[in-house]
């Protein structure tokens, strides 16, 4: 994806290029052999922050093109169609799960999302998020009664679905950098 080179890796070299020279050298030798160093130092630390220029440019660009698509509200009947397939028979008892119950939902949510993750539109990622925002309120009103393996295991579950989307902002990010491939040649 990008390229930046270690700056240690760089200094190392020019530390290294001057202990080597410095074994059976005069100063000039030693300066020119520094001057290159340095040379390849700045070489390094320009291409790195072209690269760092590129990335926040496209993170701009990647930014303002969810803050339009998040001012847009998600529709009723789109999420309730998400929270359906999300939650299945769960749907209807959002707003009354148990301690006993809201494992099965998140396990159900979770199955879901990584059955459907690569498919989904970032417009599909909002709907799930969504769905994903109000069963942790749930989670928030019962989580006293849960037992702690419960606890942990819906904690991982957590992780996981914000790993899964997290991993679609990095696709996002990354089709916004990789250069569109040339047309093919029309006959």
């Amino acid at each position: 994806m990008f390229y930046l080179p270690s700056c240690r890796a760089a200094a190392q070299l020019v530390l290294a290029a001057l202990l080597l020279s410095a074994c059976d050298s005069t100063p000039r030798e030693r300066q020119a052999a520094a001057r290159d160093g340095l040379t390849e130092l700045d070489t390094v630390a320009r291409r790195a922050g072209s690269s760092l220029r590129r990335v926040a440019r496209t993170a701009g660009r990647l930014d303002s093109l969810n803050r339009a698509r998040k001012a847009q509200p998600l529709q009723s009947a789109k999420q309730a169609a998400a929270d359906k397939y999300l939650l299945g028979s769960f749907t209807g008892q959002l707003g009354t799960l148990t301690a006993a119950s809201i494992p099965d939902a998140y396990a159900r949510l979770l199955r879901q999302t990584r059955a459907s993750r690569r498919q989904w539109s970032s417009r599909d990622w909002d709907y799930a998020g969504d769905t994903f925002k109000r069963l942790n309120t749930e989670l928030v009103r019962v989580r006293l009664d849960l037992p702690a393996r419960d606890e942990l295991r819906i904690r991982a579950w957590q992780a996981e679905f914000k790993a899964l989307q997290a991993n679609r902002t990095v696709k996002d990010l990354r089709s916004l950098t990789t250069p569109l491939p040339a047309p093919a040649a029309s006959r």
